[in-house]
């Protein structure tokens, strides 16, 4: 295989299985297995090959994608070869996204279900493919209506089901339309994507994503009728035990952080040989079609490994990224750190609170606000209370002073306990 161009590996890359990211700790490649499905056998592989061509760290991004770490030049030949030999990954051609839907892990086999959205996604990928001129960044979510609720992720398109074979669409997350039925929403999507790709060509450094679209040309997409914003769910839980159609349940184990070492993967992938594995966005990977009690026994070896098993467990509210030394970029070990702030935090984030530790300003794990950001500052972090990354801090401090100030009867947990009260009034 030939060396990668240099603009391959810039910052801010999208990065994939044939263009990596340069970062602190090496190159960061991300996978995508076909049909965003894996079996045991095949998380064990991608687990040994993490060892033997990167640093044995492996993530799952907020999109649910899987991301090993500390490849090199020299490693990552050899480890596209044997990813692509083993039909690890899924990987076309080409500067647009290698994946666009987002979908529970619970797709398909969730009785609580109101569509089937797994079957939908796939025709969407199917379609999507066709489409050149979309970013790399796109994304649709496909959310069946049932408990496991995907509100909370921003999105270009949101499919959601809302009746038995009844779907509707949000363009940019504000403008909503249909209903439709289930078996035309895919053309629904297909015939509105060109029409975004051909606006963001005129002006591709304005026009990122849909919600930079003015309303009138966000309406003008599509020719389905508007509609209501469908009414507000509960959220989902998002780690445990689940039961699925036909007697069977799902085990959802979130990775804290989004991170664990190869060695975890291979022993969780070592115990339910039969089981379906799908990449979960809030970080973690469920294992479904199993009996009650191969789950159960799942999620007791999964919390022995430190690994999150309850939907109550703080880490769970937390966005992190890398941090140092891992991103050369961080001013902060925000993964070392975020641990002993969701610790400290444990109650406010019991309530609802979120927590954002970012390296920079950059905010990789979680561009969107927090109730709590904090951002790498020299060591140091500034905190920003009810925004993002970029807007202004009340302080910076270091990890002591906030883990203090964090605590009952200080002046941050008493803005942030405040901001939750009023929130849940409104």
């Amino acid at each position: 295989m030939s060396a990668l161009p240099k603009e391959a590996l810039r910052r801010g890359w999208c990065p994939s299985t044939l263009r990596p990211m340069e970062t602190g700790d090496g190159w960061l490649v991300r996978l995508h297995p076909p049909g965003a499905r894996l079996t045991p056998a095949q998380l064990r592989r991608i687990a040994e090959l993490a060892t033997e061509h990167g640093n044995g760290l492996i993530e799952i991004s907020a999109r649910a994608n899987l991301q090993i770490r500390g490849v090199t030049a020299e490693s990552h030949p050899k480890l596209v070869e044997r990813l692509l030999a083993e039909q690890l990954v899924d990987e076309h051609e080409g500067d647009g996204p290698q994946r666009v839907t987002l979908v529970s892990p619970l797709a398909g086999r969730d009785s609580t279900g109101l569509i089937d959205a797994a079957v939908l996604a796939a025709q969407i990928e199917h379609r999507a493919r066709n489409v050149s001129g979309l970013p790399a960044k796109f994304g649709i979510v496909v959310d069946d209506g049932g408990a496991q609720a995907l509100d909370g992720f921003a999105s270009d398109i949101r499919l959601l089901g809302i009746g038995a074979g009844r779907v509707a669409l949000c363009l940019g997350d504000r403008l909503w339309l249909g209903p439709i039925p289930e078996t035309d929403a895919a053309a629904a999507v297909a015939a509105i994507l060109p029409g975004f790709a051909a606006l963001r060509a005129e002006a591709p450094d304005q026009i990122r994503r849909l919600r930079d679209l003015s309303p009138a040309a966000l309406a003008g997409l599509s020719t389905l009728p508007v509609t209501t914003a469908p009414p507000p769910r509960m959220p989902a839980r998002r780690a445990g035990l689940f039961a699925l159609q036909g007697d069977r349940f799902a085990a959802l184990i979130g990775l804290p952080f989004g991170r664990c070492d190869a060695a975890t993967l291979e022993r969780l992938g070592a115990v339910q040989d039969k089981a379906d594995i799908r990449l979960s966005p809030w970080r973690g990977l469920a294992f479904r079609d199993l009996g009650r009690s191969e789950a159960e026994g799942l999620l007791a070896l999964a919390d022995d490994l430190g690994q999150i098993t309850r939907d109550d467990d703080p880490r769970l509210s937390v966005q992190a990224c890398a941090g140092s030394p891992a991103c050369s970029r961080a001013e902060a070990p925000t993964m070392t750190d975020a641990a002993m702030l969701a610790e400290a935090a444990a109650d406010l984030l019991a309530q609802g609170a979120t927590l954002h530790v970012s390296g920079c300003v950059k905010a990789c794990a979680h561009p969107a606000a927090a109730d709590l950001t904090l951002v790498g500052q020299d060591g140091r972090y500034d905190v920003v209370l009810g925004g993002t990354t970029r807007d202004k801090p009340v302080a910076t401090l270091d990890l002591s002073a906030l883990l203090t100030r964090l605590q009952p009867g200080h002046d941050i947990h008493a803005r942030l306990k405040a901001a939750r009260s009023t929130g849940s009034q409104g």
